[in-house]
């Protein structure tokens, strides 16, 4: 590549490699860098020529390429030049430019792509302009192409590549990341420890000395222990402790003003920037806690528990609420049955002396406790422990009045059920632990559930008021539990509690009870047909089971029909005796037997139902009722009854066809007192007022001209009047209706109907035909009613019952 090299004032640029060195003769000139760019800028443009194509020969024909190893020098731009603009940057010109006439342009971004507008040439001259400043920080390079083309717009030379480089000018100051800075180092720290590092960039070349950024410390806030306690590195920005004695107790933070200046840290011509760093002191346990005074004093009552009785107070300078700071307090003497305990306040920091364990005065009137107090961390390497850590707390314990106490308490005894009424079963008394007071106990019942009891009320005596009943529902597994009060006469009066267990020895006093009370057997004996019995007897053992099944010798049916035989010691089987036994209930008694000593017994019923039996084994629909204890003869009469009605329902059904059948066959003319059509049927009535009372009956009469209506224009007119002959659209009925079947005929006028467009609604009045004067239809005068009987109406009979009427009026013969 080729370099444009200047040695103007003792200064020598290479504006290519965008590298400079100054000599200290450009300063005494003071002439800045700015101006230098300038003056170079303004030296005269070079000539930038196309590359040779052609060569020329002795004829046209002869003519050949020729390769030619020509590079086009870069062209360098300062950044932000004041001008004046357009400025020439260099020319291009073509060596034919004598022989044809060139056009010249350029090509490529700046050119005429985006960023388009910012380089330009002229045609004619080949000379290209700069229009505008430029900034290397936007685009530090561009890259176009200059083309030359004859009149007619035919390629006259190769295009050319231009490379033009923006020259970097300090312009830009060396920003922060962050305008502050968040440090920490512990307290304490050695020399060269970390703290943090702070970071600036800078938009300029970095490759240069306008984006070469170095740190410096301007400031340190407070100056103590000494103004200099952090360093700074200048290149990477690390910030480390240069001295010891960090102390956060003395200064918890600092705060540290770092400058950032370009130009390798010139301060003449480097832009400068500044930041703050802002450095707290972490805590380390430095401090340990030390009691504020040696001795602590309290009292406490006797019997008190999770009562405060001191509070012991401490004094730590490390960081408040923290693991150096919180404290942690034990007992390390004085008091070995664990009476008390220490808890830390988590807001003051204070001990809180607590009791946990009640006291009792007449054992121990006072305690001289030691307490210990730590943090919750350990200390930091190197630190002794303070002696003001350890005090003494004095307690002492105040009296009561204490209530009496039970010496045994719940008091068990036994007792044998049913003692009788005024038995002393105990002395159920209590003490008073207050030794050195003198006070009188008394007693007094509490709890007595079933009132069985009573006590004395100077010694505490336990006696019977009633029958003691194991079998009561107040005793829960043979124990019966009482409560019973003791009290002093102190001041004031303090009582205590006591509860009596009574449990009571079972004895012979509840007769078996059988079960199950009722049975049902098949009245024929079969294998199958057992009853299974067993007792229940409210004593416990050995006064219970097993239990001795027997029937009574009286009345003697019973064991003449059954018989009782053991399957174990609790269980035995009733079954008949007999091979049939007629259906009904019968009650049984049975005596049952305990095992006691004396054993007791009861004679028991047991209600057997006897029914007849299936094939299963099982009562059947008519042996339920007659086990019921319902009689033969009465279940005859109910299935009597069951038939009777059954009976009365069919005659009742035939009855009612029967009526059916002779109203279908009833003929249809009938007298006229037995023809209910005359009749006035009311259905409903939905009549309103007068508006329904005024008809207009002129509507039914057959109107005697037709001119009222011919004479009405065409399209108006009613739809309930008849219709005019000419307006129909169907043919005239002939005067001679022609037989045929009657269906079609129906069936022809219904279609006529449909597809008359002058038919009224359906609610109008309809005109069907028109048989007044000038019908087609003429006259029904003309039937003769009394011609001769030549016809024969016999056919009638065979038409059925509701033309026999008729039949009988005109088939009769000469006597009708």
């Amino acid at each position: 590549a080729t370099h444009l090299l200047l040695n103007l004032h003792g200064v020598r640029f290479d504006l290519h490699g965008v590298k400079f060195t100054t000599h200290f003769l450009f300063f005494s000139f003071q002439i800045g860098f700015e101006e230098m760019l300038s003056r170079v800028w303004e030296s005269q443009p070079r000539v930038i020529k196309f590359s040779r194509r052609h060569q020329r020969g002795s004829s046209a024909n002869s003519l050949r390429r020729q390769k030619r190893d020509w590079v086009i020098p870069p062209i360098n731009v300062p950044e932000n030049s004041r001008g004046p603009f357009p400025h020439m940057l260099v020319r291009i010109r073509s060596d034919q430019d004598k022989d044809v006439g060139i056009r010249y342009s350029i090509t490529g971004a700046g050119a005429d792509q985006p960023p388009s507008g910012i380089y330009n040439i002229d045609p004619i001259s080949g000379n290209m302009f700069v229009t505008q400043p430029l900034d290397r920080e936007e685009r530090a390079s561009f890259h176009l192409r200059a083309h030359a083309v004859d009149m007619n717009g035919n390629k006259v030379e190769n295009p050319i590549d231009l490379y033009i480089y923006v020259i970097d000018m300090n312009d830009n100051r060396p920003e922060f990341q962050n305008q502050v800075y968040n440090g920490s180092v512990a307290e304490g720290s050695k020399p060269g420890s970390s703290v943090m590092q702070v970071t600036a960039t800078d938009s300029d070349d970095s490759t240069t000395a306008n984006g070469m950024v170095r740190y410096r410390i301007l400031s340190q806030t407070p100056h103590s222990p000494i103004p200099n306690m952090f360093t700074i590195n200048s290149e990477t920005g690390d910030i480390v402790t240069v001295a010891a004695g960090l102390d956060r107790e003395k200064v918890s933070q600092y705060t540290i003003i770092v400058q950032a200046t370009d130009m390798e840290g010139n301060l003449n011509f480097g832009l400068s920037n500044t930041a703050t760093a802002l450095i707290s002191i972490t805590d380390i346990n430095d401090n340990p806690p030390e009691l504020t005074v040696r001795t602590f004093s309290g009292e406490v009552p006797e019997n008190k528990v999770n009562v405060v009785v001191t509070n012991l107070t401490v004094v730590d300078r490390d960081q408040p609420h923290s693991p150096n700071w919180n404290a942690v307090y034990r007992i390390v003497s004085g008091d070995p049955s664990g009476h008390f305990t220490i808890r830390t306040n988590p807001i003051t920091n204070e001990g809180m002396l607590t009791v946990v364990k009640p006291v009792d005065f007449e054992m121990n009137r006072a305690f001289m406790l030691t307490v210990v107090v730590s943090n919750q961390a350990h200390l930091a390497s190197g630190i002794q422990s303070s002696l003001q850590s350890t005090a003494g707390v004095t307690i002492s314990v105040q009296d009561v009045n204490e209530p009496p106490v039970f010496p045994v308490n719940p008091k068990t005894i036994r007792f044998e059920e049913g003692v009788p009424a005024g038995t002393t079963l105990t002395v159920f008394a209590a003490q008073d632990p207050d030794h050195f007071i003198h006070q009188i106990v008394r007693y007094s019942k509490l709890s007595d559930p079933a009132n069985w009891l009573k006590i004395n009320r100077t010694n505490g005596q336990i006696t019977t008021m009633a029958l003691l009943d194991r079998e009561s529902m107040y005793v829960k597994n043979n124990m019966y539990e009482a409560t019973f009060l003791a009290y002093d006469n102190g001041s004031p009066q303090a009582s205590g509690t006591g509860t009596l267990q009574i449990y009571l020895i079972d004895v012979n006093d509840n007769a078996p009870v059988l079960i199950p009370k009722e049975a049902q057997i098949c009245e024929r004996a079969r294998p199958n047909s057992r009853i299974n019995i067993t007792a229940s007897d409210a004593d416990a053992e050995p006064n219970v089971g097993p239990f001795v099944f027997e029937l009574p010798s009286f009345p003697a049916s019973i064991r003449r029909n059954w018989t009782i035989s053991r399957l174990s010691g609790d269980y035995a089987q009733l079954r008949l005796r007999i091979p049939y036994l007629e259906a009904g209930v019968y009650v049984i008694p049975v005596i049952v037997s305990d095992s006691g000593n004396p054993p007791l017994s009861n004679r028991s019923m047991i209600r057997i139902k006897v029914c007849p039996c299936d094939n299963n084994g099982d009562c059947s629909a008519t042996g339920a009722v007659a086990a019921a204890g319902l009689g033969t003869g009465a279940i005859i009469a109910i299935l009597i009854c069951i038939i009777i009605l059954l009976s009365m329902v069919l005659l009742f059904v035939v009855w009612m066809k029967r009526r059916e059948k002779e109203r279908q066959a009833k003929p249809l003319l009938i007298d006229p007192e037995d023809d209910v059509r005359d009749n006035i049927l009311k259905y409903d009535e939905e009549g309103g007022g007068e508006e329904d009372q005024d008809y207009d009956l002129s509507q039914l009469q057959q109107p005697e001209s037709l001119d009222h209506i011919i004479s009405k224009p065409t399209g108006v007119r009613r739809v309930d009047e008849r219709p005019v002959i000419a307006e129909s659209q169907y043919p005239v009925r002939p005067s001679m209706p022609h037989p045929g079947d009657i269906g079609d005929f129906i069936n022809d006028g219904l279609r006529a109907a449909d597809n008359d467009p002058t038919a009224p609604p359906y609610d109008s009045l309809l005109v069907f035909d028109y048989e007044g004067s000038g019908s087609t239809a003429g006259s029904v005068s003309s039937l003769n009613s009394t011609s001769s009987g030549d016809q024969d109406y016999d056919y009638l009979n065979d038409w059925g019952p509701r033309f026999k009427k008729l039949a009988d009026l005109y088939g009769g013969g000469e006597d009708d």
